[in-house]
């Protein structure tokens, strides 16, 4: 199938032949056709799937071919307080907002903005993006104009609304994209006062990489009759994507990450922290071990995010680290690797991050650093993509930092080949049972890794051993010999 096969008009078709592209994508072929056709769409696909695209081109489509509902307003006229002062509150853009598409990151949004003008560049449509963490001027002044499209993030637009900056009350077209990163933000309850601010009759597209259960049950609040598309298994992953987990001491994650980051081979890396503070020592130990990195999180400003992502897109940077809210827009081809230096707080974040490789057809690799007390959220990930992540034997099985001050303690990650030490054991009765809604029949049946362990030697100390020595054993727990590491055991995790 070609874009020609889709009944695009002729603008949009030159637009799309000028980037380059001649066949759609499988979501681009499903969906398309439906939102030309004015139906709502729930849309279930992950991020590199060109699903921006897959709403934009008909939405461009329809916005050219159906005139404005109503004639350009002018601003309101200006009013004054009890005081005399200037009620600033009064001022509404020149002409009605069509189409509004709602996004939870900055990034997200801008890339959305470019893809408008990009497909849109051949039409007479006027669009706008407009996010937090910018003054605020120059995106009034754009609304001021009369943008036909809006892409916007929750926050700043209901701080714009609530100032009476803008009038949503002639939106034809609502697009809630990322839904489920909307719900992992907490920004659900501003998607609600949003959606509450838009007219009912309209046309609602509604996508999302995942559907747990508070997505399904918005979406089916705010659709009606909706023609479903979903070009992959929910909650499945990258199947380009070669995943590999390293069991680490948390304090020997970023020895690790040196010597991970060492390897020629990687072109492209984006590492993962689970937090703001985290990404910002990685990137300084980075930068100290003479590995070129960029940080960027939600403390960034604007012009800094923007600076690290030109940066890292141009090749002039190597290796990015980043936060799931700060990553969640980055679409950039030729990441090489993905590293998950965290594990994620949420399960369905494994499956965007490993998203931001392989994209476009292309292959990718995604290493996830777990230490001892990650290993019930790597348990729940695998639940969730119901595949079993191989282990790294050559890096896990590698001493960083020296000897060991303690013996290994315990594990809850099978290990083969095992030497001397014998396998890990568990501390606290076995792997995770899987509840009746988890994983099909054929993964249930297949001895999974948190499911092989027996009794025997077990991992380093964590690193979290509050006001105890490293590898003081815990009050209450069989006190075990100490003994010097040798280096010869063929344990999973690396100990420093």
């Amino acid at each position: 199938m070609q874009f020609s096969d889709l009944s695009l008009i002729e603008p949009l078709l030159r637009a799309v032949a000028a980037e380059g592209y001649e066949t759609p994508t499988p979501i681009q072929q499903q969906a398309i056709p439906p939102i030309l056709l004015g139906r709502d769409l729930l849309g279930c696909a992950q991020t590199g799937t060109g699903k921006t695209a897959a709403f934009a081109l008909p939405m461009l489509q329809r916005l050219s071919e159906t005139p404005s509902p109503a004639p350009a307003r002018p601003a309101a006229p200006e009013r004054h307080t009890h005081r005399g002062h200037r009620d600033t509150r009064q001022s509404l853009p020149a002409g009605p907002i069509r189409a509004l598409i709602l996004t939870p990151t900055r990034e997200l949004a801008a890339q959305i903005g470019d893809s408008f003008a990009t497909y849109g560049r051949h039409l007479r449509l006027r669009h706008t993006v407009i996010f937090g963490g910018v003054g605020q001027l120059a995106q009034e002044q754009a609304l001021a104009r009369g943008p036909e499209i809006v892409v916007a993030t929750p926050g700043r637009l209901l701080d714009l609304a609530q100032q009476r900056k803008i009038n949503l009350q002639d939106i034809e077209i609502f697009v809630l994209d990322e839904a489920d990163r909307m719900l992992d933000m907490g920004f659900i309850h501003d998607v609600r006062r949003v959606i509450a601010l838009i007219p009912t009759k309209r046309q609602t597209l509604f996508f999302s990489a995942t559907m747990p259960p508070d997505i399904i049950e918005l979406s089916s609040k705010i659709l009606t009759d909706p023609a479903r598309v979903a070009v992959t298994p929910i909650a499945s992953t990258a199947e380009k994507v070669e995943q590999k987990v390293f069991f680490v001491d948390r304090n020997n994650k970023r020895a690790l990450l040196e010597r991970v980051l060492g390897d020629p081979t990687i072109e492209r890396a984006l590492v993962f922290t689970r937090t703001k503070h985290g990404a910002n020592r990685v990137a300084e130990q980075l930068d100290r071990a003479r590995i070129g990195a960029e940080v960027i999180h939600g403390n960034k400003s604007q012009n800094a995010r923007e600076r690290a992502l030109s940066n890292f897109k141009n090749g002039t940077t190597r290796v990015l680290v980043a936060t799931d809210i700060a990553a969640r827009g980055i679409d950039i081809d030729g990441v090489s690797h993905v590293i998950n230096f965290d594990l994620p707080d949420v399960a369905e974040s494994y499956v965007h991050r490993i998203g931001r490789t392989a994209r476009a057809g292309a292959s990718g690799i995604a290493f996830t650093f777990c230490d001892r007390e990650e290993m019930a959220m790597l348990g729940s990930i695998e639940r969730l993509i119901r595949v079993r992540i191989p282990v790294d034997a050559q890096h896990s099985a590698q001493s960083i930092g020296g000897p060991s001050s303690a013996p290994p303690q315990e594990s809850r990650r099978p290990q083969s080949g095992h030497s001397r030490g014998g396998a890990p054991s568990y501390s606290r009765g076995g792997p995770p049972a899987h509840s009746r809604g988890g994983p099909s029949s054929h993964y249930r049946g297949a001895p999974s890794n948190l499911q092989r362990a027996s009794a025997g030697a077990g991992v380093g100390p964590s690193a979290d051993t509050g006001s105890r020595e490293p590898g003081a054993t815990p009050a209450g727990s069989p006190q075990r010999p100490r003994r010097p590491f040798t280096g010869r055991s063929q344990r999973r995790y690396v100990t420093s």
